[in-house]
């Protein structure tokens, strides 16, 4: 507004020199604020303000450590700290962080604190009674103290000190095995002294599990380890570093053609690090749904199934047939042989009654010592697969499409964890599946046990004794003597189905 006692006491020219200073001035001390207030931006803390706020598992799918951002942690850290400290780049597809949508602002601290109490926790207890943790941020893996360490940002030291920041797991399918070491998952600030540093930083994630529990049994290799690390790793798309507790060298080497479609890296033996490895996201533990099944989750986007899994196995293995056959040639059938328990007695026979009805017959028994590449060659050259329970069944995951299944449940009221183990999966497989309940007679209990004994009149008393002593009776010392006349019924029903 213009102002006449000012124009009196200026001239018009000193008017216009006195605006020009002014507008120099002002835009000086703009300047100068900017500078002095300007905030530091620390990469992990961005990232763990991420994780506090619990952004969805499906919004943050793709979100890495890139190489900048790796830089700046490095420069940050101080000059002799970057010295020692090793950086792994791992040859990925890496999106860049977001780092504009990660800004918290004083004003909305209050509002976090509050929204805080209302997420998911890092861990949680699945369906299946597994542990599974899902971490993203500044995750740092401590071996000797055997910690996951999730470090949030001095900001959130306000938040509710009421919950649950540690949480005790064991990154293995099957809880309570005895076999499985024991990791603790913790939430902990920046300026706690027991959150190491940084000694190894890695740009891809990391899936943390054991190589313990029951890995040795042939069942137990691909239901608690391999269809759920196919699972968990399928949507990273072999991007992923494998960290392993409990490690067995044998059992990466056995299965190395499978896992290595699974992950670009090396196996970490995690328990023998003597450094801090970081990652900007970690899983620990494993997606377990039942045995040998890859349920179907809307709320994925992983996109993993059952039909995947067996495309990858015969991806690796070489496996030529992707379904059995349905008429003019003759349909093989492969026997699957036991001779440590749960023997078949009469295996012969029963080979020979198959062949009268037009089956091509092979007996085989996989062990520790078989070339899995061979065997499963084999099992996909047959189009019926018939066995007593029991992990040789597992190579079922072999067969092709349209094949059957003919399981031989022994005595002893097993024949509803029979049916979960072998029965269940098949149909998500694509096999039709048949199982063959043996009668008093076809047992080697009946020789064993008088007829009113509770092993022969009552096998849920056994039960309530616990497992060992199911196993022990059942599974450990019973040998099964089938009826050639009425498993022939059995036989000619799989032919059947073959030649729908």
């Amino acid at each position: 507004m213009y102002d006449p006692i000012f124009a009196k006491s200026f001239s018009r020219l000193d008017r216009q020199r006195f605006g020009c200073f002014a507008l120099v001035l002002a835009l000086f001390i703009a300047l100068s604020i900017s500078s002095a207030f300007k905030p530091t931006l620390h990469p992990l803390t961005l990232i763990g303000d991420a994780v506090n706020l619990q952004l969805s598992i499906s919004a943050v799918e793709t979100m890495l450590i890139d190489d900048a951002i790796i830089d700046n942690i490095t420069a940050q850290t101080g000059e002799d700290s970057a010295k020692s400290m090793l950086v792994i780049n791992e040859t990925a597809k890496i999106e860049p962080l977001n780092l504009q949508s990660m800004f918290v602002t004083n004003e909305s601290v209050t509002e976090l604190a509050r929204e805080w109490r209302n997420v998911e926790p890092l861990c949680r207890v699945l369906k299946s009674h597994a542990d599974y943790c899902e971490i993203q941020g500044d995750v740092r893996v401590d071996a000797n103290s055997s910690t996951v360490f999730l470090v949030k940002p001095r900001s959130y030291q306000i938040l509710d000190t009421n919950a649950v920041s540690d949480w005790i797991i064991e990154p293995y399918p099957r809880r309570g095995t005895g076999f499985v070491k024991k990791w603790t998952v913790k939430l902990a600030a920046e300026d706690d002294a027991s959150v190491p540093k940084c000694d190894r930083l890695h740009s891809l994630p990391a899936l943390l599990f054991s190589i313990g529990g029951f890995t040795g049994n042939h069942f137990h290799d691909f239901a608690d380890l391999l269809v759920p690390l196919f699972t968990t790793s399928f949507r990273f798309k072999r991007n992923v570093h494998f960290l392993a507790t409990d490690y067995k060298p044998w059992w990466p080497a056995k299965f190395r053609p499978l896992l290595r479609r699974l992950t670009g890296s090396e196996i970490l033996d995690i328990d023998n690090e003597n450094i801090t490895n970081c990652y900007g996201r970690l899983i620990a533990g494993l997606k377990f749904d039942s045995e040998l099944v890859v349920a179907a989750d809307s709320t994925s986007s992983s996109g993993a199934s059952m039909h995947k899994f067996r495309q990858l196995l015969r991806q690796t293995y070489s496996l030529n047939r992707e379904k059995a056959i349905r008429g003019g040639v003759r349909p093989r059938l492969m026997i699957v042989s036991r001779k440590r328990t749960r023997i078949l007695t009469n295996e012969d026979r029963i080979s020979r009654a198959a062949a009268k009805l037009g089956f091509e017959v092979v007996s085989a028994e996989g062990d520790h010592s078989t070339n899995l590449t061979e065997f499963a060659q084999l099992v996909n050259s047959c189009d019926v697969m018939v066995g007593v329970h029991g992990a040789g069944l597992t190579n079922m995951v072999f067969l092709p499409e349209k094949a059957v299944l003919v399981q031989i449940v022994p005595l002893g009221a097993i024949d509803a964890f029979a049916k979960l183990d072998f029965g269940d999966p098949a149909a998500g497989m694509g096999i039709r599946y048949l199982d063959y309940k043996i009668g008093l007679k076809e047992s080697s209990l009946i020789l064993r046990y008088a007829a009113d004994h509770p092993v022969i009149r009552d096998p849920i008393s056994i039960h309530r004794k616990g497992w060992g002593e199911l196993r022990d009776v059942y599974l450990n010392n019973q040998n099964v003597t089938i009826d050639v006349r009425t498993f022939r019924a059995t036989l000619a029903k799989a032919l059947k189905l073959l030649r729908r």
